[in-house]
């Protein structure tokens, strides 16, 4: 009887083959777990663009355009404040000085923190006309 030769891979071979295929799975892992934990940030940058904006948007209409503080919650997780101030910069006078506008500044702010990490911040920023009357009546 010939002596047949043995076929196949030996003990080696196969040890070698998983412990490349494990690093291989462990590399494309770090890649899909950072593309979720991106995702879930942007996710919570849009929301914090989201409320921002609305409250930007309230600003002179729910709100009276003179000096002022608000501060509030959002979904129990997003902290914002909105300052309304008159800003720097004072408009010339063309004409009824009773009708003279107020330029006003308005800083929204928008934090949020996940556990154990530094908090995140959104800010806008806006100038508005405002009339002269809201700023002698505070």
């Amino acid at each position: 009887m010939p002596v047949s030769k043995q076929q196949g891979f030996s003990l080696m071979e196969i040890l070698v083959a998983f412990a490349i295929m494990a690093m291989a799975l462990g590399v494309l892992l770090r890649i899909f777990s950072g593309g979720i934990n991106t995702a879930i940030v942007a996710d919570d940058y849009s929301s914090a663009v989201q409320i921002a904006e609305s409250l930007m948007a309230r600003a002179g209409v729910e709100t009276p355009l003179q000096a002022s503080q608000f501060s509030g919650t959002e979904f129990d997780r997003y902290e914002w404040l909105v300052v309304i101030r008159p800003a720097d910069f004072q408009l010339q006078p063309s004409g009824n000085q009773n009708e003279l506008p107020l330029l006003y500044r308005i800083d929204v702010r928008v934090s949020w923190s996940e556990e154990a990490a530094e908090p995140r911040v959104f800010q806008l920023k806006t100038l508005r006309l405002g009339r002269a009357e809201a700023a002698s009546s505070r």
